[in-house]
Parts: structure tokens; C-alpha cells; sequence
């Protein structure tokens, strides 16, 4: 699918904006990101955030500094489209890794990012992740311990939380412990829903390491129809006074699909933020 047929597509949804993914094809071609931003923008859209994914915990301090380059390409992107907020990673949980050695590379590295972005007005949201589509290992930071910590570590008027409900479960978690411990750093949110076609999420965890892409086992799911509890995770956000942007991850089966995950969250959104219609 070209990039224009998904703007034709996804601007015929009852959205804000659309999230915009780094690694479009057609993005590497950097005169197609004027032609994007002002195509969504002539459909009375925006585009608020770029979803990347850096890999910061390589051991190889010139890897680390290569994807430093790429992360900063990434908030030129992010600029261009009109956008506020860039997602970054922590990377890889190489088996040879420590827990201190991957905290430091991904803190230094996110840090070294920051100037760059704060120059432009972009914040780096930092996602607790599961597992690339092109990476071997999931998620250094995808335990709630270390990933509280990551965020702990870097205190910076241009960086926050890019909160997903979905993938705490995958690192067998409950969700709403984790958003408790990081809500007032939350700016972003993916609204999300996961199911298993099949076995456990213990199955799912055991399948991870070494595996490129997701395991086969587990599916997006229809929001409000997974495991997920909006009605709990929306008051806690309003709690702390959260009013940013919610991005769907859905569609995996279809635009009917997608199109009944908006209706869901136009509807529930409301309860929580009655300004917002």
C-alpha cells in the first residue's frame, strides 16, 4: 500500500490526527514528508507523533552513537510533519548484557538525544515496549523494574512516558501497577488491546527470546474486547492530569475493526475529559 492510500483510509476515520510511522518506505525520501504533512493536513488532520524504535543497548559504543544519528533524523522528521513527540527505546536485552551496563547506554543515549530535540520542540516519549518487529531479543526495559528506573534516571522538560496497557501484560505484569508508578510521566498513550489465539501468556514468554518479530501466539485485539481496563486505566490518567494524545493500535484485521475500536473510544473518552468531543 502506498503511504497516500493509508492517508485516504485513516482520514476517513472519526480521528484527531494520525501517528506516523519512521520506516514508511516512502519516508526515506525526505521531500515525500512535506508532500505527507500537507496531504493529512488538506483532510483536517495533523500529525502528532512518530513511532521509532532505537536500539541504545548495543555494547558497541559506535552502534550506539549510529543510532544516536538516526534518532536525531527521526526528530527532523518529526518537525517536518508537524509533529510533537518522538518515540524512543531503550533496545535489545542481549543475554550478555547487564542490568547497569543496558540502563546506562539507554539513559546516555536517550540524554545525548535531548538537546536535539528540545532545539526543535519535540518530546521523546519512551514506551514500555515488547519486542521490535525486526529485532531478535524483546525489550531491555520491558520489566517494570528496569523501566521505571530508566525513567527515573532522566529528568528532562522534553522527555516522558508513552504508555502502552497491552505490553505490561506480555512481561507478565499487571498494567495498571505500572501506569500507578509512572502516570505523572505519562504524555502519550497507545490505546491497545491484546489477546493469545492460543496457550498462556507463560507460553508467550518462553517464546520470546530469540524469536524475530512477535511471537506467532499473540494478536492485537479490538479495544475494549481484551484484557485491558479503560475505565480504570482513563481515571487514573485523568487523575494526574493527563490530556494528551491517545493513539490506536488496532486494525490488524481490517478498517471494520479499526473503525469499531474509535467508535469505543469516542465514546469513552468523553467520561473521563467531557471537554474533549
Amino acid at each position: 500500500m502506498k503511504v497516500a492510500e493509508w492517508i485516504d483510509l485513516a482520514t476517513a476515520l472519526e480521528v484527531d490526527g494520525l501517528e506516523w510511522y519512521a520506516g514508511f518506505l516512502e519516508m526515506t525520501d525526505q521531500s515525500n514528508w512535506e508532500v505527507f504533512r500537507k496531504k493529512v493536513e488538506e483532510k483536517g488532520k495533523m500529525i502528532p507523533m512518530l513511532c521509532c524504535s532505537p536500539d541504545f543497548t548495543h555494547p558497541d559504543k559506535s552502534f550506539r552513537d549510529n543510532e544516536i544519528k538516526k534518532q536525531k533524523r527521526w526528530i527532523e522528521m518529526t518537525e517536518a510533519l508537524g509533529g510533537s513527540y518522538c518515540r524512543v527505546l531503550s533496545g535489545q536485552k542481549r543475554p550478555e548484557l547487564s542490568m547497569e551496563e543496558g540502563i546506562k547506554f539507554a539513559a546516555e543515549s536517550i540524554e545525548a538525544c535531548l538537546p536535539y530535540a528540545s532545539e526543535r520542540g519535540i518530546t521523546l516519549i519512551l514506551e514500555n515496549h515488547y519486542k521490535d518487529d525486526f529485532w531478535a531479543y524483546p525489550e531491555f526495559a520491558q520489566k517494570m523494574e528496569v523501566f521505571c528506573k530508566l525513567v527515573s534516571l532522566i529528568n528532562h522538560p522534553n522527555f516522558g512516558v508513552n504508555y502502552d496497557p497491552s505490553n505490561a501484560f506480555l512481561a507478565g505484569e499487571d498494567p495498571l501497577e505500572l501506569l500507578k508508578r509512572v502516570s505523572s510521566r505519562v504524555v502519550t498513550m497507545h490505546a491497545s488491546d491484546r489477546y493469545l489465539l492460543e496457550g498462556t501468556l507463560d507460553d508467550l514468554r518462553k517464546e520470546e527470546s530469540g524469536v524475530v518479530g512477535y511471537a506467532k501466539r499473540l494478536r492485537h485485539g479490538e479495544i475494549g474486547q481484551g484484557l485491558n481496563d479503560y475505565d480504570a486505566i482513563f481515571a487514573e490518567l485523568k487523575g494526574v492530569g493527563f490530556d494528551g494524545w491517545i493513539s490506536i493500535e488496532d486494525g490488524v484485521d481490517g478498517m471494520e475493526q479499526l473503525k469499531r475500536s474509535v467508535s469505543y473510544l469516542r465514546k469513552k473518552i468523553p467520561k473521563y475529559w467531557p471537554e474533549y468531543k
